[in-house]
Protein backbone atom coordinates (compact mmCIF):
# COMPACT_ATOMS: atom_id res chain seq x y z
CA UNK A 1 0.00 0.00 0.00
CA UNK A 2 1.01 3.63 -0.37
CA UNK A 3 1.17 5.58 2.84
CA UNK A 4 -0.59 8.96 2.87
CA UNK A 5 1.15 11.80 4.72
CA UNK A 6 0.43 15.48 5.34
CA UNK A 7 2.61 18.56 5.47
CA UNK A 8 2.60 21.66 7.64
CA UNK A 9 4.50 23.67 5.05
CA UNK A 10 2.05 25.66 2.91
CA UNK A 11 4.22 27.50 0.41
CA UNK A 12 4.73 26.03 -3.10
CA UNK A 13 1.93 23.51 -2.58
CA UNK A 14 0.37 22.06 -5.75
CA UNK A 15 -3.24 20.88 -6.14
CA UNK A 16 -2.36 17.34 -5.03
CA UNK A 17 -0.71 18.61 -1.83
CA UNK A 18 2.91 18.07 -2.95
CA UNK A 19 5.63 20.56 -2.14
CA UNK A 20 8.26 21.48 -4.72
CA UNK A 21 11.52 22.74 -3.29
CA UNK A 22 15.04 23.43 -4.47
CA UNK A 23 17.40 23.67 -1.51
CA UNK A 24 18.70 20.77 0.55
CA UNK A 25 17.61 22.40 3.80
CA UNK A 26 14.10 22.99 2.39
CA UNK A 27 13.81 19.26 1.77
CA UNK A 28 14.94 18.45 5.29
CA UNK A 29 12.52 20.90 6.88
CA UNK A 30 9.74 19.53 4.71
CA UNK A 31 10.45 16.08 6.11
CA UNK A 32 10.96 17.00 9.75
CA UNK A 33 7.31 17.24 10.95
CA UNK A 34 6.37 14.06 9.07
CA UNK A 35 9.03 11.73 10.44
CA UNK A 36 7.47 10.64 13.74
CA UNK A 37 3.89 10.02 12.46
CA UNK A 38 5.16 8.23 9.37
CA UNK A 39 7.50 6.05 11.42
CA UNK A 40 4.59 5.11 13.66
CA UNK A 41 2.49 4.14 10.63
CA UNK A 42 5.28 2.09 9.08
CA UNK A 43 6.10 0.23 12.28
CA UNK A 44 2.38 -0.45 12.89
CA UNK A 45 2.25 -1.97 9.39
CA UNK A 46 5.18 -4.25 10.21
CA UNK A 47 7.86 -2.43 8.22
CA UNK A 48 11.38 -3.25 9.39
CA UNK A 49 13.46 -2.19 6.37
CA UNK A 50 13.42 0.92 4.18
CA UNK A 51 14.72 1.25 0.64
CA UNK A 52 15.02 4.95 -0.12
CA UNK A 53 15.38 4.91 -3.90
CA UNK A 54 16.72 7.57 -6.21
CA UNK A 55 16.43 7.36 -10.00
CA UNK A 56 19.36 7.08 -12.36
CA UNK A 57 19.75 8.41 -15.90
CA UNK A 58 17.87 5.41 -17.34
CA UNK A 59 14.95 5.72 -14.96
CA UNK A 60 16.14 2.75 -12.89
CA UNK A 61 15.76 2.99 -9.08
CA UNK A 62 18.87 2.55 -6.92
CA UNK A 63 19.08 2.11 -3.16
CA UNK A 64 20.97 1.12 -0.01
CA UNK A 65 18.53 -0.63 2.38
CA UNK A 66 18.47 0.69 5.94
CA UNK A 67 16.81 -0.68 9.10
CA UNK A 68 13.97 1.25 10.72
CA UNK A 69 16.34 2.19 13.54
CA UNK A 70 18.01 4.60 11.05
CA UNK A 71 14.74 6.00 9.68
CA UNK A 72 15.06 9.45 11.24
CA UNK A 73 18.65 9.87 10.11
CA UNK A 74 17.61 8.84 6.60
CA UNK A 75 14.79 11.40 6.48
CA UNK A 76 17.11 14.18 7.66
CA UNK A 77 19.58 13.58 4.84
CA UNK A 78 22.08 11.77 7.08
CA UNK A 79 21.55 8.36 5.55
CA UNK A 80 23.59 6.53 2.89
CA UNK A 81 25.55 8.54 0.36
CA UNK A 82 26.40 7.43 -3.16
CA UNK A 83 29.27 7.57 -5.58
CA UNK A 84 26.62 7.90 -8.27
CA UNK A 85 29.05 8.65 -11.07
CA UNK A 86 30.49 5.14 -10.75
CA UNK A 87 27.23 3.35 -11.61
CA UNK A 88 24.93 5.86 -13.27
CA UNK A 89 26.66 6.50 -16.61
CA UNK A 90 27.39 10.10 -15.65
CA UNK A 91 30.85 11.18 -16.77
CA UNK A 92 31.07 14.71 -15.38
CA UNK A 93 32.28 13.78 -11.88
CA UNK A 94 35.52 12.13 -10.80
CA UNK A 95 36.52 9.85 -7.90
CA UNK A 96 37.80 12.98 -6.13
CA UNK A 97 34.38 14.69 -6.10
CA UNK A 98 31.81 14.79 -3.31
CA UNK A 99 29.26 12.00 -3.03
CA UNK A 100 25.56 12.51 -3.66
CA UNK A 101 23.09 12.60 -0.76
CA UNK A 102 19.55 11.32 -1.12
CA UNK A 103 16.61 12.86 0.69
CA UNK A 104 13.51 10.65 0.75
CA UNK A 105 10.23 12.24 -0.34
CA UNK A 106 7.85 11.34 2.48
CA UNK A 107 4.89 11.89 0.16
CA UNK A 108 6.12 8.96 -1.95
CA UNK A 109 6.08 5.99 0.43
CA UNK A 110 5.10 2.50 -0.75
CA UNK A 111 4.93 -0.59 1.45
CA UNK A 112 5.88 -3.57 -0.73
CA UNK A 113 2.76 -5.80 -1.03
CA UNK A 114 4.91 -8.85 -1.80
CA UNK A 115 6.97 -8.21 1.37
CA UNK A 116 5.22 -5.93 3.94
CA UNK A 117 8.37 -5.83 6.06
CA UNK A 118 9.91 -3.55 3.43
CA UNK A 119 8.95 -0.05 2.25
CA UNK A 120 10.24 1.82 -0.79
CA UNK A 121 10.44 5.60 -0.52
CA UNK A 122 11.34 7.56 -3.64
CA UNK A 123 14.06 10.13 -3.09
CA UNK A 124 15.74 13.17 -4.60
CA UNK A 125 19.48 13.51 -4.97
CA UNK A 126 21.46 16.50 -3.70
CA UNK A 127 25.13 17.33 -4.25
CA UNK A 128 27.00 19.85 -2.14
CA UNK A 129 23.72 21.18 -0.66
CA UNK A 130 22.05 21.75 -4.04
CA UNK A 131 19.86 19.53 -6.23
CA UNK A 132 22.07 17.11 -8.14
CA UNK A 133 22.03 18.20 -11.77
CA UNK A 134 21.71 14.62 -13.05
CA UNK A 135 18.69 13.73 -10.92
CA UNK A 136 15.73 13.05 -13.25
CA UNK A 137 13.20 13.31 -10.44
CA UNK A 138 14.46 16.80 -9.64
CA UNK A 139 14.18 17.70 -13.35
CA UNK A 140 10.51 16.76 -13.28
CA UNK A 141 9.98 18.80 -10.13
CA UNK A 142 11.53 21.83 -11.80
CA UNK A 143 9.28 21.38 -14.85
CA UNK A 144 6.22 21.08 -12.62
CA UNK A 145 7.13 24.28 -10.79
CA UNK A 146 7.67 26.17 -14.05
CA UNK A 147 4.30 24.95 -15.34
CA UNK A 148 2.67 26.10 -12.09
CA UNK A 149 4.28 29.49 -12.51
CA UNK A 150 2.63 29.61 -15.95
CA UNK A 151 -0.70 28.67 -14.38
CA UNK A 152 -0.96 24.96 -15.16
CA UNK A 153 -0.81 21.59 -13.40
CA UNK A 154 -0.08 18.45 -15.42
CA UNK A 155 -1.72 15.05 -15.10
CA UNK A 156 -1.12 11.77 -16.86
CA UNK A 157 -2.20 8.19 -17.16
CA UNK A 158 0.12 5.63 -18.72
CA UNK A 159 -0.78 2.35 -20.46
CA UNK A 160 2.15 0.04 -19.65
CA UNK A 161 2.62 -3.07 -21.79
CA UNK A 162 4.98 -5.95 -21.04
CA UNK A 163 5.61 -9.61 -21.87
CA UNK A 164 5.71 -12.40 -19.27
CA UNK A 165 8.46 -14.93 -20.01
CA UNK A 166 10.17 -17.92 -18.43
CA UNK A 167 13.28 -20.01 -19.05
CA UNK A 168 12.86 -23.42 -20.69
CA UNK A 169 14.77 -26.57 -19.77
CA UNK A 170 17.69 -25.40 -21.95
CA UNK A 171 17.89 -22.04 -20.22
CA UNK A 172 16.40 -20.19 -23.17
CA UNK A 173 13.81 -17.43 -22.66
CA UNK A 174 10.35 -18.37 -23.95
CA UNK A 175 6.82 -16.98 -23.59
CA UNK A 176 5.40 -17.86 -20.18
CA UNK A 177 1.75 -18.15 -21.29
CA UNK A 178 2.12 -20.51 -24.22
CA UNK A 179 0.86 -24.10 -24.18
CA UNK A 180 2.28 -25.20 -27.54
CA UNK A 181 5.36 -27.47 -27.58
CA UNK A 182 8.64 -25.76 -28.28
CA UNK A 183 9.47 -28.24 -31.05
CA UNK A 184 7.32 -29.72 -33.77
CA UNK A 185 4.34 -28.29 -35.61
CA UNK A 186 3.14 -24.83 -34.60
CA UNK A 187 -0.47 -24.77 -35.87
CA UNK A 188 -2.35 -21.54 -36.47
CA UNK A 189 -4.42 -20.63 -33.43
CA UNK A 190 -6.57 -17.88 -32.00
CA UNK A 191 -4.71 -14.60 -31.54
CA UNK A 192 -3.69 -13.96 -27.92
CA UNK A 193 -5.25 -10.47 -27.88
CA UNK A 194 -8.46 -10.35 -25.76
CA UNK A 195 -8.73 -14.15 -25.91
CA UNK A 196 -10.75 -15.71 -23.06
CA UNK A 197 -8.82 -19.00 -22.99
CA UNK A 198 -5.44 -17.31 -22.67
CA UNK A 199 -6.81 -14.77 -20.19
CA UNK A 200 -7.96 -17.73 -18.04
CA UNK A 201 -4.54 -19.37 -18.39
CA UNK A 202 -2.95 -16.10 -17.22
CA UNK A 203 -5.18 -15.58 -14.19
CA UNK A 204 -2.90 -17.14 -11.53
CA UNK A 205 -0.40 -14.35 -12.28
CA UNK A 206 -3.00 -11.70 -13.10
CA UNK A 207 -5.04 -12.29 -9.92
CA UNK A 208 -2.03 -11.55 -7.72
CA UNK A 209 -1.23 -8.44 -9.73
CA UNK A 210 -4.85 -7.18 -9.79
CA UNK A 211 -5.25 -7.69 -6.04
CA UNK A 212 -2.07 -5.74 -5.34
CA UNK A 213 -2.98 -2.83 -7.61
CA UNK A 214 -6.46 -2.66 -6.12
CA UNK A 215 -4.91 -2.63 -2.65
CA UNK A 216 -2.66 0.27 -3.70
CA UNK A 217 -5.75 2.28 -4.62
CA UNK A 218 -4.63 2.98 -8.18
CA UNK A 219 -8.16 2.43 -9.54
CA UNK A 220 -7.27 -0.33 -11.98
CA UNK A 221 -9.76 -0.33 -14.85
CA UNK A 222 -8.79 -3.53 -16.64
CA UNK A 223 -6.02 -5.88 -17.73
CA UNK A 224 -5.68 -6.57 -21.45
CA UNK A 225 -4.30 -9.69 -23.06
CA UNK A 226 -2.47 -7.93 -25.87
CA UNK A 227 -1.55 -8.95 -29.42
CA UNK A 228 1.70 -10.82 -28.74
CA UNK A 229 1.56 -14.13 -26.89
CA UNK A 230 2.07 -13.59 -23.15
CA UNK A 231 1.80 -9.81 -23.59
CA UNK A 232 -0.38 -7.69 -21.28
CA UNK A 233 -1.46 -4.09 -20.81
CA UNK A 234 -2.65 -2.41 -17.62
CA UNK A 235 -5.08 0.50 -17.54
CA UNK A 236 -5.32 2.42 -14.27
CA UNK A 237 -6.40 5.93 -13.29
CA UNK A 238 -4.46 9.12 -13.95
CA UNK A 239 -2.81 11.28 -11.30
CA UNK A 240 -0.35 14.17 -11.10
CA UNK A 241 2.87 13.77 -13.05
CA UNK A 242 5.28 13.14 -10.18
CA UNK A 243 3.08 10.52 -8.57
CA UNK A 244 2.48 8.83 -11.94
CA UNK A 245 6.23 8.68 -12.54
CA UNK A 246 6.77 7.17 -9.08
CA UNK A 247 3.95 4.69 -9.67
CA UNK A 248 5.39 3.53 -12.98
CA UNK A 249 8.80 2.86 -11.44
CA UNK A 250 7.18 1.05 -8.52
CA UNK A 251 5.05 -0.94 -11.00
CA UNK A 252 8.14 -2.15 -12.84
CA UNK A 253 9.53 -3.44 -9.54
CA UNK A 254 6.18 -4.92 -8.49
CA UNK A 255 5.57 -6.83 -11.74
CA UNK A 256 9.01 -8.40 -11.64
CA UNK A 257 8.57 -9.52 -8.03
CA UNK A 258 5.09 -11.00 -8.62
CA UNK A 259 6.31 -12.80 -11.75
CA UNK A 260 9.16 -14.44 -9.82
CA UNK A 261 6.62 -16.12 -7.54
CA UNK A 262 5.10 -17.77 -10.62
CA UNK A 263 8.39 -18.95 -12.11
CA UNK A 264 8.38 -16.16 -14.70
CA UNK A 265 10.13 -12.92 -15.45
CA UNK A 266 8.88 -9.71 -17.04
CA UNK A 267 10.47 -7.91 -19.96
CA UNK A 268 9.69 -4.34 -20.91
CA UNK A 269 11.85 -4.64 -24.03
CA UNK A 270 9.62 -3.22 -26.78
CA UNK A 271 10.33 -5.90 -29.42
CA UNK A 272 11.91 -9.08 -28.00
CA UNK A 273 11.29 -11.07 -31.22
CA UNK A 274 10.64 -10.16 -34.84
CA UNK A 275 7.06 -11.42 -34.96
CA UNK A 276 5.86 -9.79 -31.73
CA UNK A 277 3.63 -6.80 -31.39
CA UNK A 278 5.50 -3.89 -29.86
CA UNK A 279 5.15 -3.27 -26.13
CA UNK A 280 4.36 0.42 -25.67
CA UNK A 281 3.45 2.76 -22.81
CA UNK A 282 1.12 5.40 -24.21
CA UNK A 283 1.16 8.64 -22.23
CA UNK A 284 -2.30 10.19 -21.77
CA UNK A 285 -1.60 13.79 -20.79
CA UNK A 286 -3.92 16.58 -19.64
CA UNK A 287 -3.73 19.95 -17.91
CA UNK A 288 -5.71 21.85 -15.32
CA UNK A 289 -5.46 25.56 -14.69
CA UNK A 290 -4.21 26.43 -11.21
CA UNK A 291 -7.11 28.84 -10.77
CA UNK A 292 -9.66 26.22 -11.90
CA UNK A 293 -8.76 23.02 -10.03
CA UNK A 294 -10.70 19.96 -11.11
CA UNK A 295 -11.54 21.36 -14.55
CA UNK A 296 -9.81 19.81 -17.57
CA UNK A 297 -8.23 22.64 -19.56
CA UNK A 298 -8.44 20.57 -22.76
CA UNK A 299 -12.25 20.51 -22.63
CA UNK A 300 -14.26 23.57 -23.67
CA UNK A 301 -17.61 24.65 -22.25
CA UNK A 302 -19.51 22.78 -24.99
CA UNK A 303 -17.69 19.52 -24.33
CA UNK A 304 -15.37 19.82 -27.32
CA UNK A 305 -11.62 20.32 -27.56
CA UNK A 306 -10.41 23.70 -26.31
CA UNK A 307 -7.98 26.12 -27.92
CA UNK A 308 -5.60 25.28 -25.06
CA UNK A 309 -5.55 21.65 -26.21
CA UNK A 310 -4.71 22.72 -29.79
CA UNK A 311 -1.77 24.82 -28.67
CA UNK A 312 -0.58 22.05 -26.35
CA UNK A 313 -0.59 19.66 -29.32
CA UNK A 314 1.35 22.29 -31.27
CA UNK A 315 4.04 22.40 -28.61
CA UNK A 316 4.28 18.61 -28.44
CA UNK A 317 4.53 18.31 -32.22
CA UNK A 318 7.14 21.07 -32.40
CA UNK A 319 9.42 19.09 -30.04
CA UNK A 320 8.26 15.62 -31.08
CA UNK A 321 11.63 14.26 -32.21
CA UNK A 322 13.37 15.30 -28.98
CA UNK A 323 10.51 13.95 -26.87
CA UNK A 324 10.75 10.65 -28.75
CA UNK A 325 14.45 10.41 -27.90
CA UNK A 326 13.30 10.28 -24.27
CA UNK A 327 10.10 8.24 -24.59
CA UNK A 328 11.63 5.70 -27.02
CA UNK A 329 15.22 5.65 -25.72
CA UNK A 330 16.67 2.34 -26.95
CA UNK A 331 17.86 0.90 -30.24
CA UNK A 332 15.11 -1.70 -29.89
CA UNK A 333 12.39 0.94 -29.46
CA UNK A 334 12.56 1.85 -33.14
CA UNK A 335 12.04 -1.73 -34.31
CA UNK A 336 8.46 -1.19 -33.18
CA UNK A 337 7.86 2.22 -34.78
CA UNK A 338 7.19 0.83 -38.26
CA UNK A 339 3.90 0.79 -40.20
CA UNK A 340 3.66 -2.83 -41.31
CA UNK A 341 5.15 -6.21 -40.39
CA UNK A 342 4.27 -9.49 -42.06
CA UNK A 343 3.08 -12.41 -39.97
CA UNK A 344 0.91 -10.59 -37.44
CA UNK A 345 -2.35 -12.22 -36.46
CA UNK A 346 -5.21 -10.20 -37.91
CA UNK A 347 -3.17 -8.38 -40.56
CA UNK A 348 0.14 -6.63 -41.09
CA UNK A 349 -0.53 -3.11 -39.71
CA UNK A 350 1.34 -2.51 -36.46
CA UNK A 351 -0.93 0.20 -34.95
CA UNK A 352 2.30 1.94 -33.96
CA UNK A 353 2.89 5.61 -34.80
CA UNK A 354 5.34 6.45 -37.57
CA UNK A 355 4.54 10.09 -38.33
CA UNK A 356 4.44 13.32 -36.34
CA UNK A 357 0.87 14.48 -36.57
CA UNK A 358 -2.34 14.40 -34.56
CA UNK A 359 -5.84 13.16 -35.20
CA UNK A 360 -9.19 12.63 -33.57
CA UNK A 361 -9.13 9.06 -32.29
CA UNK A 362 -6.55 8.25 -34.97
CA UNK A 363 -4.40 5.40 -33.65
CA UNK A 364 -1.99 5.67 -36.58
CA UNK A 365 -0.94 9.21 -35.51
CA UNK A 366 1.69 9.96 -32.88
CA UNK A 367 -0.72 12.20 -30.97
CA UNK A 368 -4.28 10.94 -30.62
CA UNK A 369 -7.22 12.93 -29.29
CA UNK A 370 -9.35 10.06 -27.95
CA UNK A 371 -13.12 10.03 -28.30
CA UNK A 372 -13.58 8.83 -24.71
CA UNK A 373 -11.53 11.41 -22.75
CA UNK A 374 -10.00 14.87 -23.11
CA UNK A 375 -6.29 14.13 -23.06
CA UNK A 376 -3.47 14.06 -25.58
CA UNK A 377 -2.24 10.51 -26.05
CA UNK A 378 1.38 10.17 -27.15
CA UNK A 379 1.59 6.72 -28.72
CA UNK A 380 5.36 6.91 -29.33
CA UNK A 381 6.47 5.80 -25.86
CA UNK A 382 7.54 2.54 -24.25
CA UNK A 383 8.46 1.20 -20.83
CA UNK A 384 12.20 1.62 -21.32
CA UNK A 385 11.78 5.39 -20.99
CA UNK A 386 12.98 7.42 -18.05
CA UNK A 387 9.44 8.36 -17.09
CA UNK A 388 10.52 11.42 -15.06
CA UNK A 389 12.26 12.98 -18.05
CA UNK A 390 9.40 11.91 -20.32
CA UNK A 391 6.84 13.66 -18.12
CA UNK A 392 9.05 16.74 -17.75
CA UNK A 393 9.49 17.09 -21.52
CA UNK A 394 5.80 16.46 -22.19
CA UNK A 395 4.67 19.07 -19.68
CA UNK A 396 7.20 21.68 -20.75
CA UNK A 397 6.49 21.27 -24.47
CA UNK A 398 2.74 21.51 -23.93
CA UNK A 399 2.98 24.63 -21.75
CA UNK A 400 5.37 26.21 -24.25
CA UNK A 401 2.88 25.47 -27.02
CA UNK A 402 0.15 27.23 -25.04
CA UNK A 403 2.24 30.26 -24.07
CA UNK A 404 3.51 30.72 -27.64
CA UNK A 405 0.18 29.70 -29.26
CA UNK A 406 1.87 27.16 -31.53
CA UNK A 407 -0.62 26.11 -34.20
CA UNK A 408 -0.51 22.34 -34.88
CA UNK A 409 -2.30 22.71 -38.22
CA UNK A 410 -5.24 20.61 -39.30
CA UNK A 411 -5.70 17.15 -37.77
CA UNK A 412 -4.91 14.09 -39.86
CA UNK A 413 -8.10 12.05 -39.58
CA UNK A 414 -7.20 9.33 -42.07
CA UNK A 415 -5.22 6.10 -42.10
CA UNK A 416 -1.58 7.16 -42.12
CA UNK A 417 -0.49 3.65 -43.08
CA UNK A 418 -2.29 4.09 -46.41
CA UNK A 419 -0.72 7.46 -47.25
CA UNK A 420 2.15 7.84 -49.69
CA UNK A 421 5.38 9.77 -49.19
CA UNK A 422 4.08 12.36 -51.66
CA UNK A 423 0.94 12.82 -49.57
CA UNK A 424 2.98 13.22 -46.40
CA UNK A 425 5.14 15.84 -48.07
CA UNK A 426 2.14 17.76 -49.41
CA UNK A 427 0.53 17.76 -45.95
CA UNK A 428 3.76 18.80 -44.23
CA UNK A 429 3.76 15.65 -42.04
CA UNK A 430 7.18 14.71 -40.68
CA UNK A 431 8.37 11.14 -40.14
CA UNK A 432 9.18 10.04 -36.60
CA UNK A 433 12.87 9.21 -36.12
CA UNK A 434 13.58 5.88 -37.78
CA UNK A 435 16.31 4.92 -35.33
CA UNK A 436 17.98 5.99 -32.12
CA UNK A 437 20.66 7.96 -33.97
CA UNK A 438 18.11 10.24 -35.64
CA UNK A 439 16.34 10.73 -32.32
CA UNK A 440 19.45 11.70 -30.36
CA UNK A 441 20.57 14.05 -33.14
CA UNK A 442 17.24 15.86 -32.73
CA UNK A 443 17.61 15.87 -28.94
CA UNK A 444 21.08 17.35 -29.28
CA UNK A 445 19.71 20.44 -31.06
CA UNK A 446 16.50 20.90 -29.08
CA UNK A 447 16.72 24.01 -26.88
CA UNK A 448 13.76 23.02 -24.71
CA UNK A 449 15.37 19.66 -23.91
CA UNK A 450 18.55 21.43 -22.85
CA UNK A 451 16.49 23.62 -20.54
CA UNK A 452 14.37 20.83 -19.06
CA UNK A 453 17.24 18.43 -18.50
CA UNK A 454 19.88 21.03 -17.76
CA UNK A 455 23.15 21.15 -19.70
CA UNK A 456 24.95 18.49 -17.67
CA UNK A 457 22.18 15.86 -17.76
CA UNK A 458 21.47 16.67 -21.42
CA UNK A 459 25.15 16.11 -22.24
CA UNK A 460 25.35 12.94 -20.13
CA UNK A 461 22.23 11.45 -21.71
CA UNK A 462 23.50 12.18 -25.22
CA UNK A 463 26.91 10.71 -24.39
CA UNK A 464 25.42 7.43 -23.18
CA UNK A 465 22.87 7.11 -25.98
CA UNK A 466 25.50 7.91 -28.60
CA UNK A 467 27.68 5.18 -27.14
CA UNK A 468 24.69 2.81 -27.15
CA UNK A 469 24.14 3.49 -30.85
CA UNK A 470 27.80 3.06 -31.71
CA UNK A 471 28.01 -0.25 -29.84
CA UNK A 472 24.88 -1.49 -31.62
CA UNK A 473 26.05 -0.25 -35.01
CA UNK A 474 29.34 -2.12 -34.63
CA UNK A 475 27.64 -5.46 -33.89
CA UNK A 476 26.98 -8.11 -36.54
CA UNK A 477 23.44 -9.46 -36.35
CA UNK A 478 22.04 -12.84 -37.34
CA UNK A 479 20.06 -11.07 -40.06
CA UNK A 480 23.24 -9.70 -41.64
CA UNK A 481 24.88 -13.14 -41.62
CA UNK A 482 21.83 -14.74 -43.21
CA UNK A 483 21.46 -11.94 -45.75
CA UNK A 484 25.06 -11.43 -46.86
CA UNK A 485 27.38 -14.29 -45.88
CA UNK A 486 26.80 -16.41 -49.00
CA UNK A 487 25.19 -13.81 -51.25
CA UNK A 488 28.44 -11.92 -51.81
Amino acid sequence: MKMETTSTIENSRDMSGRIYYERFQDAIERNRPKIAPLRQKLEAAGVKYVMSSWIDLHGIPKTKPVPMSDFEELCLGKGPQFAVHSISYVPELTPADSDQVMVPDLDAVYICPWDPSTAIIFADLFWEDAPYNVCPRQALKRAVQEARDAGYEGYAGVEPEFIAMRYDENGQPVKAINDDPADGVQPRRQAFGYDVEYSIDSMPFLKDMIDILEGLGWNLHDVVAEGAYSQFELDFHFTDLLEMADRLVFLRILLKEVAKKHGMFITFMPKPTVGDWRSGAHINFSLQRIDEPGRNAFKDEDGGWSEVSRYAVGGLMHHAEAITAITCPTVNSYNGLVPRVGGFEGGTVTWAPTNITYGHNNRSAQFRLPQSRHCIENRAADMTMNVYLAMAMTLSAAVKGISEEIDPGEPTDRDLYAMTEEEFKAAGIRRLPRNLLQAIEALKEDSLAKHVMGPVMHSSYLAYKSDEWERYHQSVTDWEVQEYLRLY
